[in-house]
């Protein structure tokens, strides 16, 4: 009886670990960067898109940005006073959580805080997104969409109907209220009404000085950022 071509034993002796190998070169990449650039940021993303973050990176060419892998990054920097790479930068790897990506630069403090605060992109909302104003539609036409729109327009819960071949609501409807977190619905329907309610914004977190060895907690960091802070001192007196 033949055998089945199915029925094949592969070997695993030679497989490489490219997942392993990818992170080993991050963690190298990463302290590469902590010995060539003067500073470190940490910046936060809210609404994340990354074809903004792309414009940043576009911007800051004389820059190195990283964004995601977390947990890599702070094994590259150190966890603890024990293993960081450099002094105090196991400070810099607690602000490591969420959303979250690290500048290195040369640029001074100033010359990245006000980027940082005044780079504000709009965009459409995606599902999850708080609705930032109430929007309700008034029953009647509905030209700025075609005709062949009112199947999906129905389809997201809008009460339409076609009447002369003009797409026309046939009762007031409610899109959303101010506060509202948005369906995947609610979100689709705003961006076919080119209404933008989400805002792609950066937030710094802290900055590493290489020159001192300092670790600074930036005016615009959030409350759970000043209690890691104090944290941070509470052990260092401790230690001492």
């Amino acid at each position: 009886m033949p055998k089945s071509k199915r029925d094949k034993k592969v070997s695993l002796t030679k497989t490489v670990k490219k997942g392993l190998e990818a992170k080993q070169k991050l963690i190298e990449e990463l302290r590469k960067c902590v010995d060539t650039y003067r500073y470190i940021f940490i910046f936060s993303v809210e609404n994340m898109r990354n074809s903004k973050l792309k414009d940043v990176r576009t911007a800051w060419k004389h820059s190195r940005f990283f964004f995601g892998k977390n947990k890599v990054m702070m094994i590259a920097l150190g966890k603890g006073p024990t293993d960081e790479y450099r002094d105090n930068l196991h400070k810099v790897s607690r602000f490591l959580r969420g959303e979250v990506g690290v500048l290195f630069t040369n640029k001074t403090k100033e010359d990245v805080q006000t980027y940082f605060s005044s780079f504000r992109e709009t965009d459409y909302a995606r599902a999850g997104n708080v609705a930032q104003m109430a929007v309700t539609l008034d029953e009647g036409p509905l030209e700025q969409f075609s005709h062949s729109m009112e199947p999906q327009l129905r389809q997201l819960g809008l009460p339409t109907a076609l009447k002369k071949g003009i797409v026309t609501l046939l009762k007031d409807y409610e899109v959303c209220k101010e506060g509202d977190t948005l369906t995947p619905e609610q979100a689709r329907i705003l961006k076919l009404l080119g209404m933008e309610m989400a805002e792609f914004t950066l937030t710094l977190k802290c900055m590493w000085n290489s020159e001192t060895g300092d670790c600074e907690l930036l005016a615009d960091a959030d409350e759970e950022a000043m209690q890691t802070k104090e944290d941070d001192d509470d052990d260092d007196d401790d230690e001492s």
